[in-house]
């Protein structure tokens, strides 16, 4: 199997943001954007949370009231009523705001930095209505303020600094409000019943502060680690068995990027096989390197990371590979599968001329995209199973383990199924033609029953015509060609994949797919890529 099959293929598309995500576009605030992701839908879940308990706070005292637990408040309790109002807007404002995602990461914390003192406000403005006859020394006790000076700095991270300059401010809400209090003619309290009423609160303070200090060291050394070479990751884009992809920004080029991970963890448990995978990434790499060709994605760097990570460094595209054109979308015309095909067939004609053989062609790894003004741009991707043709193929084959076929069984040619017979080319002519079938049907050459049971297929069964398994007419030099290429003896196939071309281009397709037909598509069903 292909790492393309566990793991997403080089991206590839533009990131859509569900709502109450930040989309930071790199590393700001000294914190990785996806902490500041996540900062921003933990102060809506917070906000939302004071609201909740805010109205719950006022619900519940107006019940004691009416138990005789409390004493009335009289006309000011029209006024408490009003400003648990206000401050439940509030704090509800805040969550929308939160949620929108619409203000920036390190404008929106500076907010949130605003919002806990006025949480701090809400909550102990209620001192205001305590009993004029009732001592003071029970304002000693340790106030709900107390947790939310805490508890905040760890939901929403900021740097050390702007936390305790907010959560020194928050402390001063409740001895301000005590002197409040005494000046309504509440008895004042000793020096040292002041020193303790003011006492948790700034105490509470230093706790948010180094709590602020390890939150934002931790994201800090996030940040630090996820830096490859040149590269900071800057968005997950996938993940699979083996790894990650990543969207990455060059420090001093303003060029996106996007970077494949393996772990090394999912390298191998001994030696030898993490070797043995390693060189096999490498020879992606290199291979990929090694090639111009316009419709072949185009690597920048690759390397090992500190930790044992390797990773590539490639292109950033933004469409959508074949298969999920197909899924979406459904069958393609006749004219613009040839479109396509065509420029597969480029990037392999490339790639056989060096000796390399894909052996792993798919629709996953054919990515239809937009560069420049051009739609429809093909990009053959993941040459995870690039391969030498010839007796040297033979040793480098081993590298995908013995007795073990490469490549994905409902794309794979006969020959690299049975295993028994030198690699060439047209093991990729083979699956262009399993390409085609997918493009005109939408339909896989043979989809039942188990890989293997479908790896035999394609050595025994003859296919049947992808006009008789589509809805729309394919012209009958077209289903030639296809059908060419999914002979069980190479011999019978095209012999390259310029002859492959040709053919594509002889074939009869009334109305050939355009630069305008395809933009025309493009802005009619991705118009977000389409511009």
């Amino acid at each position: 199997m292909s790492i393309g099959d566990s793991l997403p293929q080089i991206l590839i598309r533009k990131p859509e943001t569900p709502s109450g995500e930040l989309t930071p576009s790199g590393p700001s605030y000294g914190l990785p954007p996806e902490l500041l992701a996540s900062a921003g839908r933990r102060l809506a879940q917070a906000a939302l949370t004071y609201a909740a308990v805010y109205a719950l706070t006022w619900a519940v005292s107006g019940a004691a009231l009416s138990m005789g637990a409390m004493e009335d408040l009289g006309g000011e309790r029209e006024l408490w009523s009003t400003l648990t109002l206000v401050f439940v807007v509030l704090s509800l404002g805040m969550w929308a705001l939160a949620r929108s995602g619409r203000v920036a990461p390190e404008t929106l914390l500076d907010v949130a930095l605003v919002f806990e003192v006025v949480g701090a406000v809400g909550i102990d403005i209620g001192i205001m209505w305590v009993p004029k006859g009732t001592s003071p020394e029970i304002l000693t006790m340790l106030s709900w303020t107390a947790v939310w000076i805490v508890v905040f700095p760890l939901l929403v991270p900021a740097t050390p600094g702007k936390t305790l300059v907010a959560a020194l401010i928050a402390a001063s809400m409740k001895p301000l409000f005590v002197l409040i209090v005494i000046a309504r003619g509440a008895p004042a309290p000793a020096p040292g019943t002041m020193l303790l009423i003011a006492f948790p609160n700034f105490v509470c303070a230093l706790l948010a502060y180094t709590a602020s200090r390890v939150v934002y060291g931790l994201g800090r050394e996030v940040g630090r680690a996820r830096r490859l070479g040149s590269y900071h990751l800057t968005e997950r884009l996938g993940a699979g068995g083996m790894g990650e992809v990543w969207r990455a920004e060059h420090r001093l080029l303003a060029r996106p990027a996007a970077i494949k991970l393996i772990r090394a963890g999912t390298l191998g448990s001994d030696g030898d096989s993490r070797r043995q995978m390693l060189k096999r990434f490498e020879r992606e790499a290199q291979a990929t390197a090694a090639l111009s060709s316009p419709h072949t994605v185009q690597l920048h760097d690759f390397g090992i990371a500190d930790d044992g990570t390797f990773y590539y460094v490639m292109e950033l595209l933004h469409g959508l590979d074949a298969d999920q054109l197909v899924r979406r979308f459904g069958p393609l015309p006749p004219a613009r599968a040839v479109h396509v095909l065509s420029q597969v067939c480029e990037s392999l004609a490339e790639a056989h001329h060096a000796g390399l053989v894909h052996r792993d062609i798919k629709p996953a790894n054919v990515y239809l995209c937009r560069r420049g003004l051009v739609h429809d741009f093909v990009k053959v991707l993941d040459f995870g199973l690039v391969k030498a043709a010839g007796a040297a193929g033979r040793d480098e084959t081993m590298l995908t383990g013995p007795n073990a076929a490469a490549g994905t069984p409902a794309f794979m040619a006969p020959e690299l199924a049975l295993g028994t017979a030198e690699v060439d080319g047209r093991a990729d002519i083979y699956a262009v033609g399993c390409l085609a079938y997918w493009l005109l049907t939408g339909r896989l050459v043979f989809d039942q029953g188990t890989p293997m049971q479908v790896a035999l297929a394609h050595v025994h069964t003859e296919p049947e015509p992808p006009s008789r398994r589509s809805g729309q007419q394919i012209p009958v030099a077209l289903e030639g060609v296809v059908m060419a290429c999914l002979a069980k003896d190479r011999e019978e196939r095209p012999s390259s994949a310029e002859e492959l071309g040709r053919l594509l281009d002889a074939a009869a397709v009334p109305e050939p797919w355009d630069r305008d037909d395809a933009a025309r598509w493009w802005r009619a069903n991705l118009s977000d890529l389409a511009a």
